[in-house]
């Protein structure tokens, strides 16, 4: 017996309306106005197989719209994934549950990206569609040969970043990427034109796009939009019109069934509406067995490309990349015994890209870019040709002025897998894509962001261009990996940390300024406890000077001094905060002790250096915004030399 394609979608809308109710709390409105759409994409379109979420070439699905959490959900458990559950079904948003209020790439296979803030997973999307073409291009299309699936809602579109990621999936012509837009003319306040008379197709059409329309609760037309979209070698865009809530008699199409329960007596109209007479949360056994044929319909897919995998004298080469397995310890010993040799004095933008040269080189799978300012962040090695329409096995991304667009991509292909990337831009633009380097670190991406120009030692160009709170803001970021190294070495010991955090990302804050290389011994990589003795006190000490970046040089010169007075001073080298707080209390009792005056030195602000300084300590930082002029009267103006802090630390001690 045929079970109805109306009966498998409305599987779908009972299941998000009944989780929503039991929760008190969600967004039906989605999950029901896009059930239909949904229904022909997994049944028809989307290649997986349920057993196996973790295939890599399956096709890769993106809930940009990620409020409406139970579309996903609601797939993943119809169509035989392990998980949801049932059980976690009806635990929807419940501390616990795996189905949480906004999907969670580390919660569940299957949910292949975190999404919610709006954007950012068709943003990452993009990137995903950019990792499938580049290893695409590197080992062929009998082991990579997929598509990148998207919904997204009029939200997604709105979002500046959309701006950004349709401008680069346009100009890189990525046409394994296509995005079912769920057009229903609601947003949260209303009718969406409450707040825009945009030609969204339009739009996309200047774009480079492929567009497409149909009715969203039309089968046949559903099918006649996507396979256009499969079919064009443009990125494509299908408009899919439908009526928001749909199946909910009284309340679907209006803006109040976005983001509430629908409460029982709307639902038990919706019964009624879509004839399912089932009690919650029931889904009939043979409703159940058809949509888990989507689920195993790509099986024997994954068999035939299983063989030739097996086949392929570059499986191993394959396996590894895709697991992300890499070794950057021997590319940076070789750097570094060569910096012993014949020391450098660069600024660390300049030593990063020295340590790129070998790195790249060494490792197949590294993906470099910037926002517009390669000469700048010094992003671009001999080994990474540009990445293009004409050529996508290069491994170098022009993002252009994209810095939001270009940190969200780069989350997709770190998601994607068999791609590490890094990009570029200026510490201060960091605020704008803080929010997907927050979505880095919530994801357990291992996503590096080279953040160049990071403090008032960038000079004359003054206040807007000079980081003050960035550092310290970026360090509040659970599991992001701040590093501010001091010089040529420290930035080399910080790439192979970077490069081997697999779940978490990490931000290099880099000087435009020179620095000297103050290591002259790298037995072990000190930089990954996060700080270290770099140098200890001659005369009794009675201080430890505790200091980041450009700054420990000028420690040193403070160090000087003060054991010219007879002060002993230790000068500590903090490259990583976080990394020196995840040791025990005997290593951070030794390095920073408590019984002796503790000073920080950080062109930043003061915020949060009590916790190693102690109350009782000394800051010496930026508390206000900084000024136009060259880096000497900078450092002078803001009392960041030897001769402004000396005297205070002398008159601290007594």
């Amino acid at each position: 017996m045929t079970i109805p394609e109306q009966k498998l979608a409305n599987a779908i809308r009972a299941l998000a309306m009944d989780a929503v109710q039991a929760a008190n709390s969600g967004h039906p409105g989605m999950p029901m106005g896009m059930a239909d759409v949904a229904t022909v994409l997994f049944r028809e379109y989307l290649k997986f197989d349920a057993s196996d979420p973790r295939w890599a070439d399956r096709d890769r699905f993106v809930l940009s719209a990620g409020h409406g959490s139970m579309l996903i959900y609601a797939l993943l458990h119809l169509t035989g994934y392990a998980q949801p559950t049932i059980e976690d079904i009806r635990n929807f948003r419940q501390l616990g549950s795996p189905c949480a209020g906004h999907p969670e790439n580390h919660e569940l296979p299957g949910v292949e990206c975190t999404t919610g803030p709006l954007g950012q997973g068709f943003a990452m999307a993009v990137g995903m569609a950019m990792a499938e073409r580049h290893l695409n291009a590197v080992y062929g299309n009998d082991l990579v040969d997929h598509r990148t699936w998207v919904i997204a809602g009029d939200g997604c579109l709105m979002e500046g970043i959309n701006h950004e990621a349709v401008g680069l999936a346009g100009t890189l012509g990525l046409g394994r990427l296509n995005v079912l837009w769920d057009n229903n003319h609601i947003t949260i306040d209303g009718d969406v034109s409450l707040s825009s008379s945009e030609d969204v197709l339009g739009r996309y059409r200047a774009s480079g796009w492929h567009v497409a329309e149909c009715d969203g609760h039309d089968f046949a037309d559903i099918r006649r939009a996507l396979a256009e979209a499969a079919a064009d070698p443009r990125p494509s865009l299908v408009s899919c019109r439908t009526i928001i809530g749909k199946g909910a008699p009284n309340k679907q199409g209006g803006h109040n069934v976005h983001g509430a329960p629908l409460g029982a007596e709307e639902i038990a109209a919706a019964r009624v509406e879509l004839g399912w007479d089932y009690p919650p949360f029931e889904i009939p056994a043979d409703v159940k067995t058809e949509w888990e044929k989507a689920g195993q319909h790509g099986a024997g897919v994954k068999a035939e490309w299983q063989a030739r995998l097996t086949a392929s004298p570059r499986k191993a080469e394959f396996e590894a990349q895709m697991a992300g397995r890499l070794d950057a310890a021997v590319p940076t010993r070789t750097f570094i015994e060569g910096l012993l040799a014949d020391p450098k004095k660069v600024a660390t933008r300049k030593a990063s890209e020295m340590a790129l040269e070998g790195l790249t080189a060494s490792i197949p799978a590294m993906v470099g870019g910037s926002a517009d300012l390669t000469g700048s962040n010094n992003t671009k090695t001999k080994a990474t040709a540009p990445f293009t329409k004409a050529d996508y096995s290069g491994r170098y991304v022009y993002y252009g002025i994209r810095e939001f667009g270009m940190a969200a991509a780069m989350n997709g292909m770190a998601l994607h897998g068999g791609v590490v990337p890094y990009g570029g831009t200026f510490l201060v633009f960091s605020d704008y894509c803080r929010n997907a380097i927050r979505m880095s670190a919530l994801q357990q991406c291992r996503t590096i962001y080279v953040l160049t120009h990071d403090s008032i030692g960038l000079g004359e160009d003054g206040p807007t261009h000079q980081p003050i709170e960035h550092i310290m803001s970026m360090r509040m970021i659970p599991n992001l990996e701040v590093f501010r190294p001091c010089d040529v070495i420290e930035t080399a010991e910080c790439w192979q940390l970077a490069l081997e955090n697999e779940s978490t990302p990490s931000v290099l804050a880099l000087t435009r300024q020179n620095l000297p290389q103050l290591r002259t011994e790298a037995t072990e990589n000190r930089s990954a406890k996060g700080a270290y003795r770099l140098r200890g006190a001659t005369a009794a000490r009675k201080v430890v000077i505790v200091a980041t970046g450009s700054e420990v040089e000028i420690a040193m010169t403070v160090a000087d001094r003060l054991e010219a007075e007879g002060i002993g001073a230790d000068v500590v080298s903090m490259p990583s905060m976080s990394r020196f707080a995840a040791q025990d209390a005997a290593y951070r009792n030794d390095v920073i002790p408590g019984d002796v005056l503790r000073v920080s030195i950080e062109a930043g602000t003061t915020f949060g250096w009590e916790s190693v300084t102690g109350s009782d300590g000394l800051r010496f930082g930026i508390d206000r915004f900084g000024a136009s002029a060259p880096i000497d009267a900078l450092y002078d103006y803001f009392g960041l030399t030897a001769d402004k802090m000396v005297p205070q630390i002398i008159a601290a001690l007594k």
